[in-house]
């Protein structure tokens, strides 16, 4: 048996895949220590896993509040105010906490992991849960401000990608980073981001190769795992309303931003008109709670239902670009409209409709825009046509929070795989991704 921290830094869609992956692991009897920010302990306290928590709830609450986080011009910056201060704390937090039999996994900025595994050589694998942190001048991530046109010469990519990581994002990042491995006795590193925090060990990404082909440039060894496909149940309580919403008409068209901070009076009138034009009905996830009376006929609002349980039940997916959304959809098979707001999230977006599911559209929002993008993807063949093959290569491929676990458990000591794997309770199956809502297939 090892103990294997799991050390996630992000949004919802950075933490929840890890709590997926790290059932599987528990599952084959390893010991769980979720590190990660104060409001997922409740996610990790139900999956039996140990918690450590990176940081102060409204310090988290505040900074997902900013809307400096959510435009693309200071996104970056903003983020890395967040997560500057954390550094030294979650470092001595991860010296406390490892011992001779722990591994390490940790998501993108999860610099501290990595610092653990430069200082003290513990097992590390960094996660990668979407392709664009990759940085790969073969296929360039798409961003707001900086993408570099694919069509360019490899070595006009690689140099212009060279010049972003060292005088934009080094720029940021470099100066806190080097101050503490200085502290740490380590020489400055530069090419932060696109070189030195992916693990010489392993990198594990979380996402399948048709939504991302495997580049020469990537960093090696990697494993490319697949969707880990979770969604967390245990928080959807019985809702008469909604059942009876999704049982008397057709299918809904699911509208969320998710974390992201929006205009919600403003994104609610863009949707009512989408909704509208195209004759359709629809759910609003997010914002106004579902007792405010805002909700009417044609359109119902909640804070949150269980996308996974749902989407079966529903027509197409309005929604921001994070990549586990994006992966529901495709599992759902249903087509996606993509409106990205900061982050990864313009080239998960591209991504998608790089696969013919769904399309691209980059806010400002308004309901004209919006209803003309839903009608074309409700009625385009092509794309239902698509979204029905990626719902099969989903069906046929092997649990992506499996894969991932076979991968992490490659850095477990034989002897603590079999010692583990004889303590090892039962599996417990996964909730089946049919609708759930209203006793629909």
């Amino acid at each position: 048996m090892a103990q294997i921290i799991v050390t996630a830094i992000g949004s919802a869609g950075d933490i929840h895949p890890l709590v997926g992956i790290g059932r599987a692991l528990a599952a084959r009897g390893h010991r769980i220590v979720f590190c990660t920010h104060p409001p997922f302990e409740p996610a990790a306290r139900r999956e039996g896993f140990e918690f450590v928590a990176i940081g102060h709830a409204d310090h988290y609450a505040a900074a997902l509040a900013n809307p400096a986080l959510w435009n693309p011009r200071t996104s970056f910056r903003t983020l890395w105010e967040l997560i500057a201060p954390l550094l030294r704390p979650h470092y001595d937090t991860l010296v406390a906490l490892t011992g001779p039999d722990t591994v390490l996994v940790g998501t993108l900025w999860a610099f501290s992991a990595r610092l653990m595994q430069e200082r003290h050589g513990t097992p590390y694998v960094s996660v990668q849960v979407s392709p664009s942190t990759l940085l790969s001048a073969y296929a360039p991530p798409v961003h707001k401000q900086l993408t570099i046109p694919r069509g360019l010469p490899l070595p006009v990519k690689a140099a212009l990608m060279t010049l972003i990581e060292r005088t934009v994002l080094d720029t940021v990042c470099a100066p806190r980073l080097n101050e503490l491995r200085a502290a740490l006795g380590l020489p400055p590193v530069t090419r932060i981001l696109g070189r030195w925090l992916h693990s010489p060990e392993g990198v594990l990404c979380l996402f399948p190769d048709w939504f991302a082909a495997p580049q020469p440039d990537w960093p090696k060894p990697y494993a490319v795992s697949g969707f880990p496909l979770f969604n967390d149940l245990a928080d959807a309580a019985p809702d008469a309303e909604l059942e009876a919403f999704l049982a008397e008409g057709e299918p809904p068209v699911v509208f969320t931003a998710g974390s992201t901070r929006v205009d919600g009076e403003r994104y609610a009138q863009a949707v009512a008109h989408a909704l509208r034009t195209n004759g359709a009905r629809g759910l609003l996830l997010g914002g106004a709670p579902h007792d405010d009376g805002s909700s009417s006929p044609r359109l119902l609002r909640r804070r949150y239902v269980p996308l996974r349980s749902l989407l079966p039940c529903c027509r197409a997916l309005v929604h921001h670009g994070g990549i586990g959304t994006a992966s529901l959809a495709f599992e759902a098979g249903i087509p996606q409209v993509v409106t990205p707001f900061a982050h990864d999230q313009f080239d998960n977006a591209q991504r998608v409709a790089d696969t013919g599911c769904g399309l691209r559209c980059d806010a400002p929002l308004d309901g004209a825009g919006l209803a003309r993008v839903l009608g074309r993807v409700l009625h385009d063949p092509r794309i239902a046509a698509h979204c029905a093959q990626a719902c099969a290569k989903l069906a046929a491929a092997p649990d992506g929070c499996e894969q991932a676990a076979n991968f992490i458990e490659r850095f477990v000591p034989s002897a603590a795989r079999d010692t583990a794997a004889a303590a090892a309770a039962p599996a417990q199956p996964e909730r089946s991704p049919e609708c759930a809502m209203a006793g629909r297939a």
